[in-house]
């Protein structure tokens, strides 16, 4: 009987979707909030920085972008290989908007003001992945300084 009346008052959550295959978009997203990650500090001025270039790159509002961070944010725990998410990037944008992407990635080691070797190391990764040639990665780096 006690178990009866506990299973009555346990609160019943809502089974969560499945999380959607990573496209180009996705897949880009979710390099984006890894980049943020690999330090093991997730602030928040990474978090906004990410919502601007979600924002920005697709034409969303903020509460869309920030739903799409969330599903890149889940993302990021379910997918490992980072190299896997590049290379969906790079067949699916042509190569002048992945500079832009790169671009979008150093504004993302840079959002907290703290230069970490790890989120360093995986932004070059996703470059070699990308096949953005050495002179555009130097350009895209000096341009997320910039800004």
């Amino acid at each position: 009987m006690l178990e009866r009346l506990t299973a009555l008052f346990a609160r019943k959550t809502a089974p969560e979707a499945p999380l959607p295959e990573p496209d180009a978009r996705l897949a880009m997203g979710t390099l984006l909030v890894r980049v943020a990650m690999a330090d093991k500090a997730y602030l928040f001025e990474e978090i906004e920085q990410i919502d601007r270039i979600l924002a920005k790159a697709h034409d969303l509002n903020p509460i869309e972008a920030a739903k799409m961070r969330a599903t890149c944010e889940k993302l990021a725990f379910t997918i490992e290989d980072d190299g896997a998410l590049a290379d969906l990037v790079r067949d699916g944008v042509p190569y002048d908007q992945r500079r832009e992407k790169v671009e979008a990635l150093w504004k993302v080691v840079l959002a907290d003001g703290i230069s970490d070797d790890r989120e360093s190391a995986l932004v070059e990764l996703v470059e070699e992945h990308l096949g953005v040639a050495r002179d555009d990665s130097e350009a895209a780096r000096a341009a997320a300084v910039i800004r």
